[in-house]
């Protein structure tokens, strides 16, 4: 059963319904703890830790995808147009102990000069950027609720094709803490703009401003650049056009994803969406490759997410070649705003770096 059917009510059905009263009392908990825990910062009552250098926290108030990754390369290369030296930290949720998770390996990619760390104590891991890595400023990947770790800026992506979570806190809902909490956000990216109506996106907008009225909203869309096959494979996005094919994907929010694939021109004649950073171990690949086979078509090509192309790590499976579709964010409002909000962090960081005269 799709898990976002379920929420958000699409799914009907006597099981469907015990199944949302079952969740709905488990709200209450959650909500207490949360409530909880943020009243606990907001006295000073819990401790939180600021790192030597500037931080900027990129996060999300939902779980599952709201296109974090490409804002993520976007900062970071605004901030290494400035010459700084930026390190990325993140806790690596779905890691094999001494590995990558997928978020890593995919940023590693796009940001080759940017060490990232992962560690679920981000506070150790802001330190060891600064005092091992010598970085000026940190990039703190999915940290809105990480508030151990001092920031700057809090960014908050909102996904505007579901932007606030069905209205519910986990686990009834995607939210993982109360719209309120987006008053501490400095900006807020409306991500995936363009799929939705004008009148939708004001819609947005103008709740968004009601509860953060202080924050910067911007609104981006992920365009597509082209296609890149393993290991290092490049094919235009006219490579699509009219073209059948299989989409695969571990992703928190697949219906996007088909769609953007369906917006490059391609006929999509199958879709498999596996849990959230599926691992792709043996099981699963045993399944892929049995859905594949009963395709019937070997003319058919999968087309995956870069986060998974850097699991599956090969050209082809059950003969089928694979290709990632690779995705970059693009400002459609506000972006002079928000670049001048990065670049004023940007300046902090240079004059942190930067010798006093008591130095010299």
């Amino acid at each position: 059963m799709n898990y976002r059917d379920l929420l958000s009510g699409k799914r009907r059905g006597p099981l469907a319904v015990a199944l949302r009263c079952l969740l709905s009392p488990l709200t209450v908990p959650y909500r207490g703890a949360i409530a909880g825990r943020n009243f606990g910062f907001d006295r000073g009552w819990l401790r939180s830790h600021r790192a030597a250098v500037p931080v900027i926290s990129i996060g999300n108030l939902t779980v599952g995808g709201t296109g974090k990754t490409p804002l993520v390369r976007y900062v970071a290369r605004k901030l290494r147009e400035q010459g700084l030296r930026v390190a990325l930290v993140s806790r690596g949720y779905g890691a094999a102990p001494g590995e990558e998770n997928d978020e890593a390996m995919e940023l590693a990619w796009g940001l080759a000069d940017v060490p990232h760390l992962q560690q679920p104590d981000r506070v150790d891991a802001a330190r060891i950027a600064v005092e091992e890595l010598e970085s000026e400023v940190i990039l703190m990947d999915d940290g809105f609720q990480h508030r151990r770790l001092q920031r700057d800026l809090d960014i908050v992506v909102i996904d505007a094709t579901c932007p606030f979570g069905f209205g519910r806190l986990l686990p009834r809902g995607l939210l993982r803490e109360p719209l309120g909490s987006l008053r501490r956000a400095g900006v807020i990216v409306l991500s995936r703009a363009d799929a939705v109506t004008a009148e939708a996106r004001r819609e947005i907008s103008s709740r968004l401003a009601r509860i953060a009225p202080h924050a910067i909203i911007v609104q981006a869309t992920h365009r597509p650049v082209g296609l890149l096959g393993w290991p290092d494979q490049r094919a235009d996005l006219s490579h699509l056009l009219d073209r059948p094919v299989a989409a695969l994907c571990a992703i928190g929010n697949p219906d996007a994803f088909v769609e953007t694939v369906r917006g490059c021109g391609a006929q999509v004649t199958a879709v498999l969406a596996l849990p959230d950073h599926d691992p792709y171990d043996s099981a699963t690949m045993e399944r892929v490759r049995h859905w594949l086979a009963d395709l019937g078509d070997r003319r058919i090509e999968v087309i995956c997410t870069h986060k998974d192309l850097v699991k599956l790590k090969t050209d082809r499976v059950e003969g089928h070649p694979v290709w990632a579709l690779l995705i970059e964010i693009e400002i459609l409002a506000g972006g002079s705003e928000f670049d001048q909000t990065i670049h004023t962090v940007g300046e902090a960081a240079n004059r942190v770096a930067a010798p006093s005269d008591a130095d010299v």
